[in-house]
C-alpha cells in the first residue's frame, strides 16, 4: 500500500479566462490537495468549470492563471514536450467515450501507452497489459478486435488501458456517462478497488450522484469555484 499522506496534486490560486471574443472567466481561485491513494470526485452542474479544471489538472490545457504541483513538483510553465512525457508517464486519463483503435485488438490497445512511453520491452508490456486486464475480468477478450465488445467492456478495457504505465493519478472525465447501471456499477467497484487494495489515487469528474456519494471525497464546484471540499 502506498503511502496514504503525501499530496500528490495540488493547486493554488488557479484562474481561467475564455476569450470569445469578451473575457469570461470560467475558474476562479481554485486551491486545494489530493492524496496519494484517495478517490475523489468532481461535481456540480453542467457549465460550472468541472471538465476545464480537469483539462488544466491533467496539463492538457496550459493556458491558465496560479501554480500546479503534481508529486511535488512545481509544473505549471513547463513546456509541452516535458508535459507530454509527464502525462504519458504519470496520468492515466478515462473519457466518457472509450476512444479504442478497432483496427488493434484488446490487448494491442491497452499497450498502445506503455509503447509510447518506450519504458519497457514489448514482452514486458503485453504481459502487464494482460496483467490489467485480468483486473477488469476482461482477459479472456485479449485477442479480440475492440469492436467486438458491449460498450460496457469497452470502457474496462479503456481503463486497462489508463493503468498499463502504473500513473500516479487516474483520471476521468464522466466515465461512466455513456454505460447503463450495471456497467456503471462494474466500473465504480473496479475504481473503489484500485484506491482501497492498490492505493491508486482517483480524481474522477461525475454527474452520477451516487457514484460522487461513495468516494473518499467530493469537490463541489459552482460558477467556476470550489464552494465544497469534503
Amino acid at each position: 500500500m502506498k503511502d496514504q499522506s503525501k499530496v500528490v496534486l495540488e493547486t493554488k490560486n488557479v484562474d481561467k479566462f475564455f476569450y470569445n471574443p469578451t473575457e469570461t472567466q470560467v475558474l476562479r481561485n481554485v486551491s486545494f490537495q489530493i492524496n496519494r491513494g484517495e478517490f475523489v470526485s468532481v461535481v456540480g452542474k453542467s457549465g460550472c468549470g468541472k471538465s476545464t479544471l480537469l483539462y488544466i489538472l491533467s496539463t492538457m490545457d496550459t493556458d491558465y492563471k496560479g501554480e500546479l504541483f503534481m508529486d511535488g513538483e512545481r509544473i505549471s510553465g513547463k513546456s509541452s514536450n516535458y508535459l507530454s512525457q509527464l502525462r504519458n508517464e504519470k496520468i492515466g486519463f478515462v473519457f466518457q467515450f472509450h476512444y479504442l483503435l478497432n483496427e488493434f485488438s484488446v490487448l494491442e490497445n491497452v499497450m498502445i501507452p506503455g509503447l509510447k512511453l518506450g519504458k519497457y520491452s514489448r514482452d514486458q508490456l503485453e504481459h502487464q497489459a494482460m496483467e490489467k486486464l485480468r483486473i477488469f475480468d476482461m482477459q479472456d477478450h485479449a485477442r479480440k478486435k475492440a469492436n467486438q465488445l458491449s460498450g460496457g467492456q469497452k470502457q474496462r478495457v479503456a481503463i486497462a488501458r489508463a493503468l498499463i504505465n502504473d500513473p500516479l493519478l487516474i483520471m476521468g472525465d464522466e466515465p461512466t456517462g455513456n454505460l447503463d447501471k450495471k456497467n456503471s456499477d462494474i466500473v465504480y467497484n473496479k475504481f473503489r478497488e484500485l484506491a482501497k487494495d492498490f492505493g491508486q489515487t482517483m480524481l474522477i469528474v461525475t454527474h452520477d450522484a451516487e457514484f460522487a456519494a461513495g468516494t473518499d471525497r467530493t469537490i463541489e464546484m459552482e460558477d467556476g469555484r470550489v464552494v465544497n471540499f469534503k
